[in-house]
């Protein structure tokens, strides 16, 4: 192979690639320059120019977005959930500081409010700065910005929401307690009947003991329940997922027509793709089955 189409590790070392590895597994991004590095209380956050993929997204060490492919990451996490809600004026995003998924629940204008708790107030500043494209969604009128543990924050809300969606970091770090029983239950009490939530749910490729646990805690508290795959290229398997629950209501499949004004405006999700996501590899079916 020649030299400029191959990774080195001299190159790696020279600070030429940012690299990601985890469960035996890795990813590499070739990166021109590195814009931002803050070490806040609860993560460690980098923000890079690369060769190919637009500004990437670091928080400790772990890639979480690029301007280039992190459209089907947010519009997956966000209009599946709303167009699997009949009716969904309110909505809350716990995490998600990077603003792409408030940019996508903008674009649904029955929405009355739109309410985001995230936990590090370094991550919201550092979009705004560095990743305008995604943090423009801040700027919507019906958005709040709470600062506090998402954890905490839901323990004060019941039979308020109509949609929660959960843009956790990995667990492991800050995002721990997202991933625990006691936090879905509160977000089954923080509900309204007909309610919607979906959460970040990693990979069965990369992590499939945390699917089969988010599963399991969705089935306890949800009436109904489901784990969906989509493609984001520049996470470490190609691939991650969502977990749906309904209070009610079967978010698997879509509630309610879809304007073509909606639909012109998005590069990923279209109905199709909605309930295709939930039609799971027979090795998944298994898995989860075996969790039940």
């Amino acid at each position: 192979m020649q030299k400029d189409t191959a990774i080195y590790m001299e190159d790696i070392f020279k600070g030429e690639w940012v690299w990601e590895a985890a469960e035996g597994f890795g990813c590499v991004v070739k990166v021109t320059k590195h814009i931002h590095h803050e070490v806040t209380p609860y993560q460690t956050i980098d923000i890079y120019d690369t060769d190919k993929v637009g500004r990437l997204l670091t928080l400790n060490g772990i890639i979480q977005l690029t301007e280039f492919d992190e459209f089907a990451y947010q519009e997956m996490m966000a209009h599946t959930v709303l167009m699997g809600c009949r009716n969904p004026e309110r909505v809350l995003v716990i995490g998600g500081g990077d603003g792409g998924v408030l940019r996508e629940i903008a674009k649904h204008p029955e929405v009355k409010k739109i309410d985001i708790c995230e936990i590090d107030e370094a991550m919201v500043r550092a979009a705004k700065k560095y990743l305008p494209s995604l943090a423009v969604g801040y700027e919507d009128e019906r958005v709040t910005l709470y600062i506090e543990d998402g954890s905490k924050f839901i323990e004060k809300y019941n039979g308020y929401y109509d949609c929660i969606i959960v843009d956790s970091t990995d667990p492991g770090g800050v995002g721990d307690p997202l991933f625990g029983e006691d936090f879905y239950r509160n977000m089954r009490k923080a509900l309204r009947d007909g309610g919607v939530i979906g959460s970040q749910s990693e990979s069965p490729f990369l992590l499939p003991e945390v699917v089969k646990q988010l599963q399991k805690f969705t089935g306890k508290f949800f009436d109904y329940t489901a784990y969906g795959m989509f493609y984001v290229p520049t996470y470490p398997m190609g691939q991650i997922g969502i977990c749906i629950g309904g209070v009610g209501v079967d978010a698997t499949c879509v509630q309610r027509p879809m304007s073509d004004n909606l639909q012109r405006q998005l590069r990923y999700y279209n109905p199709e793709i909605h309930e295709a996501c939930f039609k799971l590899p027979e090795f998944v079916k298994n898995m989860l089955k075996k969790s039940e």
